[in-house]
């Protein structure tokens, strides 16, 4: 059955397509969205924050969603969110509006119909380490000595991805530089090594890096004639993306962002990419605005990905592993171990692969980070070794 419902707030108008099935659930969300107010615009900022809310309401329902250019009515937003799963707002309630430092909340109620189609791997936290971008043309951070904007870039990803609360959880890695380029070449001729090592060394079994490609800057807008307008640059944003898992060192997603806007310092300001100043200006809330969507296509791209992890001690019949209470890991889950088996091709490439046995653990003991699992009806396990890979065994699967 299909309907048209009409939905009235804050002095704006929406009209929504519902489908409705014997396999829909509905389900109240509250969520609030987050805008800043530039130039005194708030119905933008409203408009903004709005958009922020209805978008984690749809993630926290399940629906998996990437940035499209839209418009609903013309009226809420210019830069709404596509669906690729089964999800849809019936009502949408105002709950709150609020203008502070400079910025715009909104709190709304959505009562939300999902055909739930989620994968069981949703249901447990998936670790990513936010690695420094590399910033590939350094020229381009000339104007306004941004050269510490890789770090500040990144920072403010780990942020837009923490904010997001989902199954992707981001582990903070982007204070030392590292040379990227070699995972975005078409040679693909990247390290696993250092995949392993940053997996390692963070506790997260996924990798995020990234590159920008460009802050190139275009002839100045304003006229020079016109000597009591202040100087005025339009500024690009391009950026790569890459994930890989940091046991099998495949690529699991990749994906360029590219947006413009006004560089409203003057040419000779040093510019610190740390500051208010920076990131409330048109061209850092630009920035932000991409790095939201990134942080919401990778926990789509992320949310169907196993939960894995490894043997990190063992005695007697108890194992420890490095899977704990933040990974979503309860008192008696079942865990598989699985060995390496690295395989070499006829170029010498070391290419990954793991072997799944017939041996189960079950968790005895949890810590936030990590466990302490035994053998199932105090078995031995043969062959078992540390650094094997253990798997979350869920119930739906």
């Amino acid at each position: 059955m299909k309907s048209f419902l009409s939905l009235a707030f804050a002095g704006l108008s929406v009209t929504a397509l519902l489908t409705f099935s014997p396999f829909t659930k509905a389900q109240w969300y509250e969520s609030t969205g987050h805008a800043n107010v530039q130039n005194g615009d708030t119905s933008a900022a409203k408009s903004a924050a709005i958009k922020d809310a209805i978008a984690q309401a749809l993630v926290f329902s399940g629906a998996r969603v990437s940035s499209v250019q839209t418009l609903v009515d013309g009226v809420l937003m210019q830069d709404q969110l596509k669906i690729s799963s089964h999800g849809e707002i019936q009502k949408i309630e105002l709950i709150s509006e609020n203008k502070y430092d400079n910025k715009f909340a909104v709190t709304l109620r959505l009562d939300i119909f999902s055909q739930t189609e989620q994968c069981p791997q949703n249901s447990f936290n998936k670790f990513v380490a936010v690695t420094q971008s590399q910033l590939v043309h350094r020229e381009h951070a000339k104007m306004g000595q941004i050269f510490d904007v890789s770090k500040a870039i990144s920072k403010n990803i780990f942020t837009s991805l923490q904010k997001s609360k989902m199954s992707a959880v981001p582990v903070a890695y982007y204070n030392n530089a590292i040379s990227v380029d070699k995972y975005f070449s078409q040679q693909h001729d990247y390290s696993n090594a250092q995949l392993e090592e940053i997996s390692s060394r963070s506790n997260a079994q996924y990798v995020l890096l990234s590159q920008i490609t460009s802050l190139s800057t275009s002839d100045k807008l304003n006229n020079d004639y016109a000597f009591w307008q202040d100087e005025a640059y339009e500024r690009s944003y391009n950026i790569e993306f890459a994930l890989f898992d940091g046991t099998t060192y495949e690529q699991l997603w990749q994906n360029s962002y590219h947006t413009q806007a006004i560089w409203p310092f003057e040419k000779t300001t040093i510019v610190d990419v740390n500051s208010d100043r920076f990131w409330q200006s048109p061209y850092g809330q630009s920035i932000t605005d991409i790095n939201q969507a990134v942080s919401y296509d990778i926990q789509a791209a992320m949310a169907c990905l196993p939960t894995q992890g490894k043997i990190m001690h063992m005695e007697n019949s108890k194992i420890v592993i490095n899977l704990g209470k933040a990974h979503g890991l309860k008192k008696g889950q079942m865990l598989s171990i699985a060995h390496h088996n690295y395989l070499t091709d006829a170029a010498g490439n070391v290419m990954p692969h793991t072997i799944t046995t017939l041996n189960k653990i079950r968790v005895e003991q949890l810590y936030q980070q990590t466990a302490v699992a035994v053998s199932i009806d105090d078995k031995p396990l043969p062959g078992v070794q540390i650094n094997d890979v253990v798997e979350i065994i869920s119930q739906d699967l």
